[in-house]
């Protein structure tokens, strides 16, 4: 399987509809890949929590309509990253005005295949954590061959997310993030253990450029059911493309089935 991961900029001098149409053009430039991944708020900005409001979209506004031309021309499956969404009232189309940390996976005709809404929101007492709703439903999708889990960011510091998505099939794992460049070691370091602990693949898609003054770390990353990492981005934009063997997960988790030997429903210490 080859995966392309697309590590935009983010300049806050370009418009929202001109980094989108870019975008699009890179999604079809990876006409020929099987799988291609945007980070996460790549549209505003995962840290320009004022636009968020006045930049929400509906799931089948101008990005969903953007991308899912983008991966029907290009042929690949496409995780489209993460845009804000306004969710829409139950039984209806008026905006209910929750906004959520949304994203959006394609199939290769363009039809869009599943959403997952981010469940981890980064931020304690302020930013994402306050703005957006919370996700509540673990997501797979099914590629031929193999199976995606899919998180976003944040998300990454939590293990137990990762589990509940290999329990449900995932042997890939895909992770658009806006990561601060602050803290890439932590990057770098929870994406391998992610791999390592999971026996699975992990493509970590990270932005490029400065959200809000707030410098992005890059440095997308592929790592593979050992730990060893097969391909890494630098700090700017770049697109990272990677052949990745889906079988090798299973050999993996033959060869060292460590995941057999989990204990579950531990009982907590006695006081």
């Amino acid at each position: 399987m080859r995966a392309s991961l697309i590590q935009i900029a983010v300049d806050e001098g370009e418009s929202i509809e001109s980094r989108r149409q870019r975008a699009a053009a890179l999604v079809r430039e990876q006409a020929g890949a099987d799988l291609v991944v945007l980070p996460e708020l790549w549209t505003t900005g995962a840290f320009a929590y004022e636009r968020f409001d006045r930049e929400a979209e509906p799931l089948d506004g101008p990005t969903y309509e953007t991308m899912a031309k983008a991966a029907s021309d290009a042929g690949v499956w496409l995780h489209a990253g993460s845009i804000p969404e306004r969710a829409a009232s139950e039984g209806g189309s008026a905006a209910d005005g929750t906004l959520y940390n949304t994203s959006l996976l394609f199939s290769p005709s363009g039809e869009l295949v599943a959403v997952y809404r981010k469940i981890h929101r980064f931020g304690f007492d302020k930013g994402e954590a306050v703005l957006m709703g919370r996700g509540r439903e673990l997501v797979t999708v099914r590629l031929p061959g193999t199976t995606l889990g899919v998180a976003t960011c944040y998300d990454l510091r939590f293990p137990e997310l990762f589990r509940g998505l290999v329990d449900a099939g995932a042997e890939v794992l895909v992770i658009p993030a806006g990561w601060p460049a602050r803290r890439r070691k932590h990057w770098t370091l929870l994406a391998q253990a992610r791999a390592v602990e999971n026996q699975a693949f992990v493509l970590a898609c990270g932005t490029a450029g400065t959200h809000a003054g707030v410098p992005q770390a890059g440095h997308s990353i592929v790592v593979d059911p050992w730990g060893e990492v097969l391909a890494e981005a630098g700090p700017g934009e770049e697109v990272l493309t990677v052949d990745v063997d889906p079988a090798k997960v299973a050999d993996t988790r033959e060869q060292f089935p460590a995941l057999k030997d989990r204990v579950l429903g531990l009982e907590p210490p006695r006081r």
